[in-house]
């Protein structure tokens, strides 16, 4: 029973949206103007600092742009020459691509693990539980302590500990080596990742509605597992949207970390990102519109990867 009234709510909820889908622009905009018109405020300001300026950097991806010059048009020669000549960009997007294959899908499944098993605790312990596992993306990676860890000298507390153990002989220079840079600036950003996107999952868990569990159990839900697979999972698809999107936009834009530890440029590039790469030619080199080729080729990208996580999560629970 409890199936077969899901079933039917959902028919009536897509027939409802196809009618509105299939509503004439401007008949929707008299049924609802003072929703728009509350909307309107948000919607200029957005335009006007998010879209515009991505549209503005997207036309000048095409020419050469110093600041002081009026823009000239070159066609498609600041993209060319960033895949083609430009070998700092490859080893950029390498970089790039290995922290945020490891960094996003790690961050992910935490953000909605953590989430998950807080969900359980008492009010209290959930409160403190939070708190902690949030504090680090507040913190702004905390760098001195990561500085103090790691330094090489034998005052680093990572050196100390090796070497009372006698496990090394002398200091190494994790700052410095390029054998530990990228795993170090890894860590950071994992242990970083438990931001937004954690507290969205920890609220869609606290706004679940019961009854669905309920039905479940009337439908033949047996265990955990597939109450989380088949019940919580689905009805969680917004609040995991929205931390997949902020997962996918911290891993490909990994780039004050390696500024503020390893310094710019870092030791042979070892981690030098897209967004050091853009910082570099825009705010040190002014080669603007290079720069805005830069910003137009990692905005693609995460434009890609979002619409890719859409598709699978869409998947989850069918």
């Amino acid at each position: 029973m409890a199936k077969d009234f899901t079933v039917a709510t959902h028919a009536v909820t897509g027939e409802t949206r196809k009618f509105r889908e299939k509503a004439p622009l401007k008949k929707r905009f008299k049924q609802n103007w003072d929703c728009y018109l509350y909307l309107a405020p948000y919607g200029i300001i957005f335009f006007i600092f998010t879209i515009l300026p991505v549209l503005m950097s997207m036309v000048l991806s095409f020419t050469y742009f110093n600041i002081l010059e009026t823009p000239k048009f070159i066609g498609l020669d600041n993209y060319m020459n960033l895949l083609a000549n430009d070998d700092i960009f490859l080893k950029a997007l390498q970089n790039t691509l290995l922290i945020a294959c490891i960094t996003g899908p790690a961050g992910y499944i935490g953000a909605l693990m953590f989430a998950w098993l807080i969900n359980e605790l008492s009010p209290v312990m959930r409160a403190i539980m939070v708190t902690v596992l949030y504090a680090p993306s507040l913190s702004g990676g905390a760098i001195a302590v990561w500085q103090v860890l790691f330094s090489g000298d034998a005052y680093g507390w990572a050196n100390g500990v090796l070497l009372d153990m006698n496990l090394i002989q002398e200091p190494i220079q994790f700052l410095t080596n390029t054998d530990y840079m990228i795993w170090i600036c890894i860590i950071i950003q994992i242990w970083m990742s438990l931001g937004a996107g954690f507290l969205s999952n920890v609220a869609g868990f606290r706004s679940l509605d019961r009854s669905q569990y309920e039905a479940g159990y009337v439908d033949g839900i047996s265990n955990r597992w597939q109450e989380l697979w088949f019940i919580t999972l689905p009805a969680m698809r917004p609040q995991m949207m929205f931390s997949a999107v902020m997962s996918i936009t911290s891993a490909f834009t990994v780039g004050w970390i390696s500024n503020s530890l390893f310094g710019i440029p870092s030791t042979d590039y070892a981690v030098h990102t897209i967004l050091n790469h853009m910082e570099d030619y825009g705010n040190t080199r002014f080669e603007m519109g290079y720069a805005c080729a830069i910003a137009t080729v990692l905005f693609v990208t995460m434009v890609l990867l979002n619409q890719l996580m859409q598709k699978v999560l869409r998947k989850v629970g069918q």
